[in-house]
């Protein structure tokens, strides 16, 4: 994800206008989210919220969007890694205001981000062990080795716990 442009930068003044640092908060957490960029209602809002057209409040959306994804996916943590973000001659106020609404939204975003990842079932624990059968009415079915495995996967928020028996008749159990 590329760092914003200074176009975008110069979209992020726009929220000078506010009246309130909690419009900002508001505006940064509702950007945040992916549907965001093109949402009517929120970009509605912020015309109505900062006295903007309908241009200027995408841009600004769009703008915030961008920062905060771009702060999430680099991984940076720290208040000087977000301030470095910033062009010079970005105001002072409103860059240190940006960069604490980040850092106090960081981890929730962060998790977001990894709830809403596709990827594989995790592997939690796994239990085995082979029985082999020690008696039986038919000699035919005698001394046969089974598998038993137990596996706890997660996917996403559910874990599943898996129960797979394995039976061999052939004598080369173990072998290639």
């Amino acid at each position: 994800m590329a760092a914003l442009s200074q176009e975008q930068f110069l979209a992020l003044q726009i929220l000078l206008k506010a009246s309130k640092k909690d419009e900002i908060r508001h505006l940064c957490q509702e950007c945040f989210l992916s549907s965001a960029a093109g949402s009517e209602k929120l970009i509605e809002d912020t015309c109505s919220t900062l006295s903007v057209a309908a241009d200027e409040a995408k841009q600004l959306i769009w703008s915030l969007h961008n920062l905060s994804r771009h702060v999430v996916y680099r991984g940076l943590a720290s208040p000087e890694e977000i301030l470095s973000l910033f062009p010079e001659g970005f105001h002072q106020n409103l860059k240190n205001l940006l960069t604490k609404i980040i850092l106090e939204n960081l981890s929730t975003w962060r998790n977001e981000v990894q709830a809403s990842q596709i990827s594989l079932p995790r592997l939690v624990d796994m239990d085995w062990r082979v029985d082999i059968k020690t008696s039986s009415d038919s000699v035919n079915r005698m001394a046969v080795p089974t598998c038993l495995l137990q596996l706890k996967v997660l996917f996403v928020d559910l874990v599943v716990v898996g129960f797979f028996c394995f039976k061999n008749r052939n004598k080369q159990i173990g072998q290639r």
